[in-house]
């Protein structure tokens, strides 16, 4: 008697429960890390008075992107650990779409810093902590 198909019905239960997991750890993303207190929520009308002195580094994201919800938590700890040094901003382009425009963001996340108003690092797609903080400190 042939049993060959036990092993395709154990493998069909584990991928369940993998994308179920996954699933559950992307529907509860928005609840992981509430935003830290050192970081700015910029909009159209005041991110260029922001970026006009010292080092920015802005995060451009939009609520509907998976790698955004990614990136959030990780740029709210390096505005924890940055504060004082550099201002740590994010802005939600699909509510500030003149800010994205202005500086060709074509995916997201982008994440550019900024040195007395000029663009000096554009980053794109999900980075580390430490490759962050290492880019600020480049420019500090």
């Amino acid at each position: 008697m042939s049993y060959w198909w036990i092993p395709a019905i154990i493998l069909i239960a584990l991928l369940f429960i993998s994308f179920y997991k996954r699933y559950k750890m992307i529907k509860n993303m928005d609840s992981i890390a509430p935003e830290s207190p050192n970081l700015k929520i910029l909009t159209d009308q005041d991110y260029k008075k922001i970026v006009k002195h010292g080092l920015t580094l802005i995060d451009f994201w939009a609520p509907w992107c998976m790698p955004c919800k990614v990136q959030g938590p990780i740029v709210n700890e390096v505005a924890d650990q940055m504060e004082g040094k550099a201002n740590i901003c994010k802005i939600n382009i699909d509510e500030n779409k003149r800010a994205a425009a202005e500086f060709g963001v074509r995916s997201i996340p982008t994440i550019i810093i900024f040195k007395d108003g000029n663009v000096v690092k554009k980053l794109i797609g999900v980075k580390s902590k430490n490759i962050l903080i290492k880019e600020i400190n480049r420019f500090l």
